[in-house]
């Protein structure tokens, strides 16, 4: 059956509906660390891997906040060229520099009594640390071209997926604004090490686009759930919202199979010549949604006459569910 109860929430990589009830305790740990937290003011860190899905985090800390009748601001500290982010960050005074033909807010007093996600901070210029670092103590910022400051109430949430003490070592990342920052740290775990949500992710993410693209999908194949649950998803939860989008997209019936990337981390050298095939040739099959028969067919893609075709799959055992069959927790009730 399927599982996990739905939470509405957006994220600039993972758009969509994630499950607010998940599985594994990697994600229990979490979300009990994000109650804790929540409600206080306290600067949170969240540490994990790209695609694991941090901001979905801030923006669930938000939305249990005193704070979340105002929207959240998001920055990624990566995104916006050095010259311009600190005027973007605290806002400039007209004539501060050529071009700045009027005074500007920044985003932290667009965030006054919100919450300001600084994604990707490991990347901020060394000179933007020292101003970050000054509103951390004082709460206070000055506007580029301006000595006055400015009193602002936000919380700061911060992200990154570099290692923060390895850049305060290299001397990239100031000391004391890593200690400033590093109050309330979490890490979001990668999704290969809470391979019991999968399920429950890749069901949001085939609503999402069922609805999206008019299709109807009933279920997800067994043979796909073990696929997923197998593969290492470097790129994690948004690698795998990416490849849950294009299974969609080549569905052709209520059921769904679906065919993940190679394993980068797994060298073709290594496998034996049976594994390669089988490999192979279920990649066409699924890519055409086990057709084998007619143009565009899994025997055509493989320069294969169909009963020969048939032959390997049976030599190899290669199968699909037939229809009616169950399939646990790929149901779709």
């Amino acid at each position: 059956m399927r599982t996990g109860t739905l939470l509405k929430v957006q994220d600039a990589g993972i758009a969509g509906e994630l499950p607010q009830r998940m599985d594994s305790a990697a994600i229990h740990q979490v979300l009990a660390q994000i109650r804790q937290v929540a409600p206080t003011p306290a600067t949170v860190l969240l540490l994990g891997e790209t695609g694991t899905g941090k901001e979905v985090m801030a923006r669930t800390i938000h939305d249990l906040s005193p704070r979340r009748q105002r929207p959240m601001i998001s920055v990624s500290c990566a995104a916006i060229p050095a010259a311009l982010i600190e005027s973007e960050l605290f806002g400039r005074e007209k004539g501060a520099y050529t071009g700045a033909l009027s005074r500007q807010i920044g985003r932290f007093e667009a965030a006054h009594q919100s919450t300001l996600f600084l994604d990707e901070i490991g990347d901020l210029p060394m000179a933007v640390q020292v101003k970050l670092l000054r509103f951390v103590q004082e709460r206070v910022i000055e506007r580029l071209g301006s000595a006055q400051p400015v009193r602002v109430d936000v919380r700061i949430i911060a992200a990154t997926n570099r290692n923060l003490e390895d850049a305060v070592r290299d001397n990239t990342f100031r000391e004391d604004l890593y200690y400033r920052l590093n109050v309330f740290p979490v890490v979001v775990p990668p999704l290969r090490e809470r391979v019991e949500d999968i399920p429950a992710l890749a069901w949001t993410f085939v609503d999402e686009f069922a609805r999206s693209f008019g299709k109807s999908i009933e279920s997800i194949s067994e043979e796909s759930l073990r696929t997923l649950r197998r593969y290492r998803w470097p790129g994690n939860v948004r690698e795998l919202r990416n490849v849950i989008e294009r299974a969609v997209i080549l569905a052709s019936g209520p059921q769904l199979e679906v065919a993940v990337p190679q394993d980068r981390r797994t060298s073709p050298i290594a496998m034996t010549l049976t594994e390669l095939q089988t490999s192979h040739i279920r990649a066409v099959l699924v890519s055409t949604n086990w057709r084998i028969r007619g143009s565009g067919g899994a025997a055509e893609r493989l320069g294969l006459k169909p009963t020969t075709l048939e032959s390997w799959m049976s030599r190899l055992g290669i199968a699909r569910l037939k229809p009616g069959e169950p399939t646990g927790v790929g149901s779709n009730p």
